[in-house]
């Protein structure tokens, strides 16, 4: 059983099943970010922590075409973290928040065993809201950057090796400049969070398709979660202009499908439950 498809299917509605919620020209946003689900304690430091539960929800914006304007914040935090330990984690919410212009402006704290965050981004719509919904057969299906440095980064920190402070796993990369750029000619897109594989299924379910795989792509780029790279479509005739643009950010393109008439099954380990 999907119990996450279970629980979203009773609240199915025309505002959700995005990577955000679009309510006139505001897009709404929630992402958790769990002590022993996403992270462990010796993996990052507690300024990190609070960045990379930042950046995820800020990913989740920027692939609906909006601008992260407001933040709430939900902590639930250990009792026995001292002072020093939450100004480290407030370092961490508030110099995120600056560099990407947002503002938080509320929340609630309660104690428990572990640091749990919720948060909750409010975000100003950039023309017209990008969704996961619009992809049509001929289509050409793309991601950004380099797939696999997650996993890979998971798999040191498992084996009680160090990452340094700009890997993918600590610090996210988000392509906010390339994608505002591309925005207008794109059909579809959502951010890589659960592997390639696995959000590549939920695009072509929700849109009733198949891909024809224009390139092999290994086990790493397919099922290494936590990316935050974006996956997304466009019409072939703009191939042109968003390689261009990606030139001019020094981005690399990944054009690794088409969109065709079929069904494409994932099979791969849930990250969900």
């Amino acid at each position: 059983m999907d119990k996450e498809k279970l629980i979203i299917k009773a609240f199915l509605n025309k505002y959700n099943g995005d990577d955000a919620a679009v309510i006139k020209n505001w897009c709404l946003s929630k992402d958790l970010f769990f002590e022993n689900v996403h992270f462990k304690r010796e993996w990052l430091s507690l300024e990190q922590i609070a960045s990379k539960a930042m950046l995820v929800n800020i990913s989740d914006a920027i692939v609906m075409n909006a601008i992260p304007k407001y933040a709430l914040l939900g902590l639930a935090l250990p009792k026995n973290l001292n002072e020093n330990e939450i100004k480290a984690l407030q370092k961490g919410f508030l110099k995120t928040a600056k560099k990407f212009g947002i503002q938080i402006i509320g929340g609630d704290t309660i104690s428990n065993e572990k640091i749990d965050i919720s948060i909750t981004l409010l975000s100003k719509i950039r023309k017209k809201a990008i969704y996961r919904k619009g992809l049509k057969t001929g289509n050409l299906l793309a991601f950004t950057g380099n797939l696999g440095q997650s996993l890979r980064g998971l798999e040191l920190l498992q084996k009680g090796e160090k990452l340094g402070p700009k890997h993918r796993f600590i610090t996210p990369k988000l392509r906010k400049k390339f994608f505002y750029e591309i925005a207008n000619k794109v059909v579809c897109a959502m951010d890589i969070s659960d592997g390639l594989s696995k959000d590549l299924s939920r695009l072509l379910e929700l849109n009733k398709l198949g891909i024809s795989f224009l390139k092999k792509l290994d086990f790493y780029e397919l099922y290494s979660g936590e990316e935050y790279e974006i996956l997304f479509a466009f019409e072939k005739n703009d191939k042109e202009f968003i390689e261009k643009i990606a030139k001019k950010h020094k981005l690399k393109l990944n054009i690794f499908g088409q969109a065709v008439k079929g069904k494409y099954e994932f099979r791969g380990k849930e990250h969900h439950f």
